[in-house]
């Protein structure tokens, strides 16, 4: 296919995609990245869902003009509320972070409670809810694996875990504060695991799974879409063919400094070929 060896595209409303991105990268390596943070419009999760699906096609129409083979949405919100209208806009592949995520969860806790935390819109937008009750009705249907018919989904916002993890305010005190103000109701319900349902979030794992406990398992929608996206790419030969370390460009709507100070610190290395754009306004 001509497109092997053109780069995949990676957005999200600022920082948090990059975790997404840090998955793509050590799952294959060889492939070229583009990313685009739209820093200046962040954060969308409070936004409504017309904004959304606004800001999301500008930045497809970008990354389209990349070249790119294939776009994820690496942004549970964009995925919530915009993905549908992606994929009809698209002429390329578009994934969402979503599905893959709902797909471990029913796997990983068929029969328990499941708890979702993300941003105010994909909570309201229910995404994580119906995709976890169309994988279970699948299960069930398949015959494969034994499902709960009375397993309940807990969904809870939490929206001021971005612009913490945006801010750089980590390991404070207050954060684990608001962490615990957040997650205090779930816990009460037991859940078996809870899905990470913002990119953002997996900056905030080990004290999320702190204050959750030992039982309950942290599912990372960015892992489970990284494995869908190589999966994808194997099955429709559309892997890179060069085996060499594949090169990473990322584009940002404001604030280059600040990206890659903090965006460093997702990827824990430095961030190098990073560009100011004034392509989406």
């Amino acid at each position: 296919m001509k497109f092997n060896n053109s780069p995949i595209g990676i957005f999200d409303s600022g920082l948090g995609g990059l975790t997404v991105f840090k998955e793509i990268r050590n799952i294959l390596p060889s492939e070229d990245l583009i990313y685009f943070g739209d820093t200046a419009r962040v954060p969308y999760g409070n936004k409504s869902k017309e904004t959304i699906i606004k800001y999301s096609s500008e930045i497809l129409e970008f990354l389209s003009v990349k070249g790119v083979k294939i776009v994820i949405a690496a942004c549970n919100t964009s995925s919530s509320l915009a993905l549908d209208d992606l994929r009809k806009k698209a002429a390329i592949p578009v994934f969402g972070v979503i599905e893959p995520g709902a797909k471990k969860a029913v796997r990983v806790s068929p029969s328990g409670n499941i708890a979702v935390i993300g941003t105010a819109a994909t909570i309201k937008s229910r995404a994580y809810s119906t995709a976890i009750n169309k994988e279970i009705s699948f299960l069930t249907i398949d015959k494969n694996l034994k499902t709960n018919n009375h397993t309940k989904i807990i969904e809870k916002a939490c929206p001021l875990f971005v612009p913490l993890v945006e801010e750089g305010i980590i390991n404070e005190e207050i954060t684990k504060s608001i962490i615990k103000y957040y997650l205090s109701s779930l816990i009460a319900e037991k859940p078996s695991c809870l899905v990470l349902g913002c990119t953002h979030y997996p900056i905030l794992k080990g004290l999320i799974s702190a204050e959750l406990g030992r039982d309950t398992e942290i599912i990372d929608s960015g892992v489970e879409t990284a494995k869908a996206v190589k999966y994808y790419l194997e099955e429709n030969n559309m892997l890179k063919k060069e085996n060499k370390n594949g090169s990473e460009l990322f584009f940002v709507s404001d604030d280059i400094d600040k990206f890659k100070e903090l965006g460093g610190k997702f990827l824990k290395r430095p961030i190098e070929n990073v560009y100011l754009t004034d392509g989406i306004k």
